[in-house]
């Protein structure tokens, strides 16, 4: 048989030289292994560079592209409680994230550059979360490969379908058939179009019963697309009475304000507080038109910032004693009227005691990380 096309595989240190490579016939899947890996984490977001060759049947390379890869793992692992937590690498580790509904005063869902969507990123960093859930909302690739390079775990949402927002909500109109192919269509498109981000760790299916319907069945269908990563079928379940659980996907979530909530562990699911907080805290010159709205308000940062310790400590007590795995803090920035942000919508002002801030959420941090009782608790007497 006459010689076929050939793919070479390259894997490298940044800047230095390759550690791993592999040749085989294109259009076949190849396996690489790479040989003692730095695994990317939050603490140490290592990428590797990547450069892929084709060669003609003369061995010619007639294209090459490069790119980069981290190396990680994500799933669930017993606390030695009889309680499924979230491991990463190996190791429980509690995913700490800031609600980021990806808005812009001036360009509604399309940031002003690239700097701005970097600059969201480190701020949920130097506040020290270790993760960001992008809710209800894709992201241009850019926002990804900062989160990938910043080191922070990523909660993906899908889009939703059309929901009534009444309060509480009213019933829902089922979606139909052509919106419930065009779901599941870009559903899988969105899968398959991040699954080379190693910040992405969750996929968010539905949102407090926002367009749900045949909940299993979908997420089954994320599941089967991407057994890797871990997948949550409905945020909120608690918020939505007309979809009750059904036991589908790895995380539990519920939603309380301010919370945080207390979910207890109840079958191999892991649980999470994928929503709570909500203070708001207006401050004249950087509101958005519209009477401001928040689950919570108090007066002056000082005591937005006491606030947040408040809730972080109970934070810390639901990890201790519920083995909670994850929680998500509304937001990042506030949302229009929406004033329930640790930023102003316009970025110029951080509303909370930055430093308070960042040492309240190391402690949240130490006490998700292996067993309950390993961590020291910054309440605890003596």
């Amino acid at each position: 048989a006459p010689p076929a096309p050939e793919v070479e595989v390259v894997v490298s240190e940044p800047d230095g030289g390759p550690v791993a490579r592999i040749r085989g016939p294109a259009g076949r899947r190849l396996r690489l292994d790479v040989p003692g890996a730095r695994l990317w984490s939050p603490d140490d977001p290592y990428l590797y560079d990547v450069t892929v060759r084709l060669h003609d049947t003369a061995g010619r390379v007639v294209d090459e592209v490069t790119s980069y890869t981290g190396l990680r793992t994500v799933g669930l692992l017993d606390d030695g409680h009889s309680r499924p937590r979230i491991a990463l690498n190996g190791r429980i580790t509690f995913l700490h994230a800031l609600l980021d509904q990806g808005y812009w005063p001036d360009g509604v869902y399309t940031a002003p550059t690239d700097e701005a969507l970097r600059s969201d990123l480190e701020r949920a960093k130097a506040l020290g979360f270790n993760s960001v859930r992008k809710h209800v909302k894709i992201e241009s690739a850019r926002w990804y490969h900062w989160a990938d390079r910043l080191g922070l775990l990523v909660w993906q949402d899908m889009p939703s379908l059309p929901v009534l927002l009444d309060n509480p909500p009213g019933p829902q109109p089922a979606p139909t058939r052509r919106a419930r192919e065009r779901f599941e269509s870009e559903l899988a498109a969105m899968v398959g179009q991040l699954a080379n981000a190693p910040s992405v760790v969750v996929w968010v299916v539905f949102n407090e019963g926002w367009g749900e319907y045949d909940t299993a069945r979908v997420t089954g269908t994320v599941r089967d697309a991407d057994p890797t990563r871990l997948v949550v079928a409905a945020s909120g379940v608690n918020c939505c009475h007309s979809h009750p659980d059904t036991g589908a996907g790895d995380l539990y979530d519920d939603h309380t304000y301010v919370g945080p909530g207390t979910p207890e562990v109840r079958d191999a699911r892991a649980v999470v507080d994928g929503e709570y907080g909500g203070i708001g805290l207006t401050l004249p010159g950087h509101v958005w038109p519209g009477e401001p709205v928040a689950y919570e308000t108090v007066s002056d940062p000082e005591r937005l910032t006491g606030r947040y310790v408040e809730i972080a400590t109970a934070l810390r007590a639901a990890i201790r004693e519920q083995g909670l795995s994850g929680a998500v803090h509304t937001q990042l920035t506030d949302v229009e009227n929406e004033v329930n942000g640790l930023l102003t919508y316009d970025r110029r002002v951080v509303k909370v005691t930055a430093a308070v801030v960042a040492e309240t959420n190391r402690a949240v941090l130490a006490a998700g990380g292996g067993h309950p009782e390993s961590a020291p608790d910054p309440d605890a007497p003596g």
